[in-house]
């Protein structure tokens, strides 16, 4: 069974940077795509980024984060990281890590297998 732990949320005043790690155990990573979705109260998951394993570890980003926030992926360490830069109040939410197969994974939830437990990132104005 695949697992997610999700780390380094937490308080930061806009402009400023965090980066979120999500460590993955129970599967071969090299077969997983990965995302990151975040989550406000009563709303749906929304997507925000989106890595394959491939040779160029192709990568997909929601408009709103495009040029601010950066996906990648260590595969010596099972990890894939989420590089959050000019964070803004609006960004403050639940980020959640999802993993799926490699090929699958797409911009909606329904693509993902397995979740994280999320954690959360405020952005204080």
């Amino acid at each position: 069974q695949v697992q997610l732990v999700e780390s380094g949320g937490g308080l930061v005043q806009a402009g400023g940077s965090l980066r979120l790690s999500c460590s993955v155990s129970g599967g071969t990573f090299s077969s997983l795509g990965m995302g990151w979705f975040l989550q406000a109260p009563g709303k749906e998951r929304e997507f925000v980024a989106r890595i394959r394993w491939s040779i160029d570890s192709t990568t997909d980003y929601a408009n709103s984060v495009k040029g601010r926030f950066t996906i990648s992926r260590d595969n010596t360490k099972n990890t894939v990281y989420l590089h959050m830069n000019s964070l803004k109040p609006e960004d403050t939410d639940v980020y959640y890590c999802a993993a799926g197969t490699n090929l699958r994974v797409g911009l909606t939830p329904l693509r993902y297998d397995y979740w994280g437990q999320g954690t959360q990132v405020t952005v204080s104005s």
